[in-house]
């Protein structure tokens, strides 16, 4: 969860998050839950996005009613407390000289008070992609990335104690239990010295199954709960130094099992989950 401010550019949201993050009371989560939730479309008609948001919304949740809008009426609406919003939002962190743009999906609470939309809160963000990779390359994994959001609004309302800064280190303690499900990864998406299965069984000798994406879509569709899968948000050539956020999420269950992130730097860190992340999957008990 970030503190944000906002900054309106020609045809999408634009936020930079403070390097503190927003950390959401009990207030907050009982004010969304009696909230009716809309869901921002972006404004090019045939965004794919458009589509698969329409289609898990209208497939899976369940906690809140919820309505579907266009930037022009959040802008107008973003004020009443009686309403909460569901969109994509580009965030660039501050501090970060690298001013890259990331595609979050974030659910934010209105407010009477606010006179400005940067004044908004957020009470869950989950990284999507950088700003510069083809929608193509995540938006499948929508409706798993919903079911998600819903669950950790349940979660956090039922135990309190976890929200704390860093929020989804929390799901960690799930590492653990992807040993007992089939790890589905695409090959470009691993670091070059794990390009077969024989390699990463060398360091991780569990279920790991080089997938495409509509193997990984397929498997979300049917709720596989034998399966996990791994999210990258990774600059995919466009950018020397920035980082790569590594998200291990059931197919079956949209439970986090692994988050982490690290710095992809020439010569260094690569673009891609690491032989280090497979170590430490095989080495949590």
């Amino acid at each position: 969860m970030k503190k944000i401010f906002f900054v309106l550019l020609v045809g999408f949201i634009a936020f930079n998050a403070k390097a503190q993050d927003y950390m959401p009371t009990e207030a907050d989560l009982n004010q969304f839950l009696n909230s009716k939730m809309y869901v921002v479309l972006e404004t090019n008609p045939i965004a794919e996005y458009n589509f698969k948001i329409q289609q898990a919304i209208k497939d899976s949740w369940t906690i809140t009613p919820y309505e579907f809008i266009s930037v022009a009426d959040f802008e107008t609406m973003f004020n009443d407390p009686t309403k909460s919003f569901l969109m994509m939002t580009q965030v660039v962190f501050e501090g970060d000289q690298s001013k890259v743009r990331y595609n979050f999906l974030s659910i934010f609470l209105g407010d009477k008070e606010a006179k400005l939309i940067r004044e908004l809160h957020d009470i869950a963000a989950i990284p999507l992609s950088y700003t510069e990779v083809d929608e193509e390359f995540w938006v499948y994994k929508m409706e798993s990335l919903v079911c998600f959001m819903q669950k950790h609004i349940q979660n956090m309302k039922e135990n309190p104690k976890m929200i704390k800064k860093n929020i989804y280190q929390h799901y960690n303690d799930n590492i653990k239990d992807i040993k007992q499900k089939t790890l589905y990864v695409i090959k470009d998406e691993l670091a070059p010295s794990l390009n077969t299965e024989d390699k990463i069984k060398k360091i991780y000798p569990y279920s790991v199954k080089f997938v495409t994406s509509q193997e990984i879509e397929e498997a979300i569709t049917n709720r596989d709960q034998n399966v996990v899968y791994f999210h990258k948000v990774g600059p995919q050539g466009t950018r020397l130094k920035a980082r790569c956020y590594k998200i291990i999420i059931g197919a079956g269950d949209s439970n986090f099992y692994y988050f982490d992130y690290h710095w992809v730097e020439k010569g260094k860190n690569v673009d891609g989950l690491l032989e280090s992340d497979f170590k430490k999957m095989a080495k949590k008990k």
